[in-house]
């Protein structure tokens, strides 16, 4: 497995809101943002792994805004950190007024994913290189939060 720079990794994804996504105020569900969080974050961890990945962890997902309907949601979402068999991958969650331009952060979230054998076991994944400072940063603030993950006790379901 060879390593390669997380910047290489990145992803924007935009999606129009339509009323499909949207409650009777003109405003988008909560849930369909969640839902476009989860894809972009995935297609981050499946580039890297390049393997089956699962959702493992959603942490602090926080709305700032909300989204109108008309307008474009946009997912900024890159990968934080690498463990074993593990990824943290970020998203960045903001909404382009199409006839301003005007753009406002909504949201951002944390994400852990798993990477998954033929077998659907979890895997390895390779490491990556966090080259620049802002990738240095978000990869230390991600090691922190998993160190704050693995401390916690395993909850009962």
């Amino acid at each position: 497995m060879t390593e390669h720079p997380a910047s290489e990794l990145a992803i924007t994804m935009a999606h129009l809101m339509l009323p499909k996504d949207g409650n009777p105020m003109g405003f988008v569900h909560g849930g369909a943002v969640a839902k476009y969080i989860d894809e972009a974050a995935a297609v981050v961890a499946s580039r890297h792994a390049r393997c089956m990945v699962v959702t493992r962890c959603f942490d602090n997902l926080e709305f700032h805004n909300h989204v109108a309907i008309g307008n474009l949601l946009l997912l900024k979402a890159s990968l934080n950190m690498v463990g074993r068999t593990s990824m943290e991958i970020g998203v960045r969650v903001e909404e382009e007024e199409l006839t301003s331009g005007r753009v406002n952060h909504i949201a951002s979230a944390y994400l852990t994913f798993v990477a998954l054998d033929a077998k659907g076991l979890p895997r390895p994944v390779p490491q990556a290189l966090f080259q620049t400072p802002a990738e240095q940063r978000r990869n230390k603030d991600a090691l922190k939060r998993r160190q704050h993950r693995l401390a916690a006790p395993e909850k009962e379901y």
